[in-house]
């Protein structure tokens, strides 16, 4: 039995990337806390963001995108240590964003994060500007073919090095979760009109960040191969100083929204209320032998989620009992009662958490497109025709074109035909799709180790001193090709699997989740080279990621990844097979009809 009637209602699924838990206008806090001054907002205000968002993309992805070629040619690290340098860092970026959420959902709000950590990413790449620019910042020059025969950074460079990234780690951690959130706010998004803006403002999101990731790719890396590295990161350095001007200039328009507090303690709260009514008897189904804090939902929540029964043990937290309601009706201690609505939010996460950590391993194998790919290409032949030699960090476009070419394929030849056969609107259930993804994973892996021992053995017969390849570097395309269908599949499948699976204010969470993934990989492949690297030799015996890529087994790294691969292409079945898909109604201005975001295969029916 519920307290308070629910107020179903229901629209079309919305399957948009953005934190839309606060809906209503206010002055945020930046020109006058006192004040609730109502902002222009749309379009007007979303140019000025896209603008800082894709110069600040330019400036950051820019700048790192060739980050392997640098850390071994200019500091002159072994690509094992480069490698981990690379892989700490992005996992410790990755795991900033739950940070800047939190603090940007509890304190200050999305517009005083955003602008705190564009100052940081802006500080950072001062910082790894100055380490190209500055002889004192980074090792002397050596004239030997080999970079890694050459003497290493001192404490002071590697040092100031780490502090450029650890500047960009914190302006991550803010603008990451903050952006697309912040974008979303300038659309009222209880109307039909805000919703269309918003699909149109990721529309043009994500279409800047393809064209960002093309220029980065071949422009920038171009720049920093073969004319400067002080120019190269000059240029990107100049873009984010641009971005920072860019979002200033637009305060005027933005409609600010206040921090209402954050999600992850709403999270606490219903563990710590079911633990306190851990002893209560429930029976299987849900009736009246209980009474059920149910009050109606905020005007900020879209989407109502009905009481279901799996981890029943959580609706506890929702049993009221004596001393737990005020006289006015609220809980006295939210710690010790919450409404059903936060506890399914609860369940929400704890049903997505097995098939989120399914996707890390896949992810690993994308991981190594911008280190032991980029190693690989250093010792192939990598002109186009007599004079043009493709930058090594280049490499990635390929896959950025598979996933160009490959999407509007996928909607509009392949999701109508696999509709015909199954029946699914989608084609496939996300599910399917992510699973799809992970099977195209391992296989880039196995074609990369067929790959990469083809290179060997035709190196070592043409027995150059230098390591070099009489093969060219487009032998690495199929791999690349490959990694580009598992992006189409897996990670884009990924984030809407997310975000169609949370509640619309809980989708911060999804985008830590997803960025979470990045760090899991990250970890994982910095702790699969440090192990490999140092058990895999021995007994006058070169271990498989020897600095010397003649020597080593580069081959069998790519097929251990892969049998990894196919273990966790195991453990996801087992997830998915049982997973069961929210269902809720949505709460709205506009047309509201009954929900039917439950996708599920046979399997999951049963």
């Amino acid at each position: 039995m519920a307290l308070v009637d629910r107020k179903d209602g229901s629209s079309p699924q919305q399957q948009m990337m953005n934190d839309s838990y606060n809906r209503k206008s206010s002055s945020d806090s930046f020109p006058d806390a006192g004040k609730v001054e109502k902002k222009p907002g749309g379009w007007r205000a979303v140019t000025f963001i896209l603008g800082n968002e894709t110069l600040e993309r330019l400036g950051t992805i820019g700048l790192l995108s060739n980050f392997m070629v640098y850390l071994t040619r200019v500091f002159h690290l072994e690509q094992v240590e480069a490698a981990n340098v690379i892989n700490i860092w992005a996992g410790f970026t990755n795991l900033t964003p739950l940070v800047g959420a939190f603090i940007s959902d509890a304190y200050v709000g999305r517009f005083k994060t955003i602008a705190f950590a564009s100052f940081a990413t802006l500080l950072g790449l001062v910082t790894l500007t100055l380490t190209a620019s500055l002889p004192q910042l980074h090792p002397a020059t050596c004239n030997s073919k080999d970079p890694v025969s050459c003497s290493g950074p001192n404490k002071l460079q590697f040092g100031t090095l780490l502090l450029g990234l650890c500047f960009l780690s914190i302006g991550t951690g803010g603008i990451r979760p903050c952006s697309i959130p912040f974008g979303a706010d300038q659309f009222d998004q209880r109307t039909e009109e805000g919703v269309k803006g918003v699909a149109s403002f990721f529309n043009w999101y994500y279409l800047t960040f393809t064209v960002v990731l093309l220029i980065t790719q071949t422009v920038v890396v171009y720049i920093q191969d073969q004319v400067s590295w002080i120019i190269g990161f000059s240029i990107p350095t100049g873009l984010m100083a641009c971005a920072v001007v860019m979002f200033f200039a637009g305060m005027r328009l933005y409609i600010y929204v206040k921090p209402e507090g954050s999600i992850f303690s709403s999270i606490a709260q219903v563990f710590v209320a079911a633990r306190k009514k851990r002893k209560m008897k429930l029976s299987a189904e849900h009736d009246d032998t209980v009474t059920y804090y149910d009050p109606p939902v905020k005007d900020t929540v879209l989407h109502k989620l009905h009481q279901s029964n799996q981890f029943r043990f959580l609706d506890k937290a929702a049993v009221i009992k004596e001393g737990d309601l005020t006289p006015e009706g609220v809980p006295a201690n939210k710690w010790r009662l919450c409404s059903i609505q936060e506890v399914e939010e609860v369940k929400c996460l704890i049903r997505i958490v097995p098939v989120w950590s399914a996707g890390i391993i896949s992810l690993t194998a994308m991981s190594q497109q911008g280190t032991f790919t980029v190693s690989q290409a250093l010792k192939m032949d990598r002109h186009m025709g007599l004079k043009f030699e493709v930058p090594a960090g280049s490499l990635s476009v390929i896959s950025l074109l598979t996933l160009g070419i490959f999407l509007p394929i996928y909607d509009q030849v392949l999701v109508p035909l696999l509709r015909r056969i199954t029946g699914h609107k989608s084609g496939i259930t996300l599910l399917q799709r992510i699973g799809t993804g992970i099977v195209f994973a391992i296989l880039s892996m196995i074609v990369a180790g067929l790959v990469e021992r083809v290179r060997r053995t035709r190196s070592i017969e043409a027995g150059d001193p230098t390591g070099m390849t009489p093969m060219s570097v487009f032998w690495l395309s199929p791999q690349l090709i490959l990694m580009g269908l598992c992006e189409a599949f897996n990670i884009i499948g990924q984030l809407e699997f997310f975000n169609s699976q949370f509640p619309e204010h809980m989708r911060s969470i999804a985008n830590a989740l997803f960025s979470l993934s990045f760090a899991g990989s990250s970890y994982l492949s910095s702790i699969l080279v440090t192990v490999v690297h140092k058990f895999s030799g021995g007994h006058d015996r070169p271990d498989w990621l020897n600095k010397n890529l003649n020597a080593g087994k580069l081959d069998y790294f790519y097929y251990l990844i892969a049998v990894l691969g196919v273990v966790n292409l195991v453990y996801f079945w087992y997830c998915a097979r049982g997973y069961r898909y929210k269902v809720g109604s949505q709460m709205g201005d506009f047309k509201e009809e009954k929900s039917s975001d439950v996708e599920m295969s046979s399997e999951s029916n049963k």
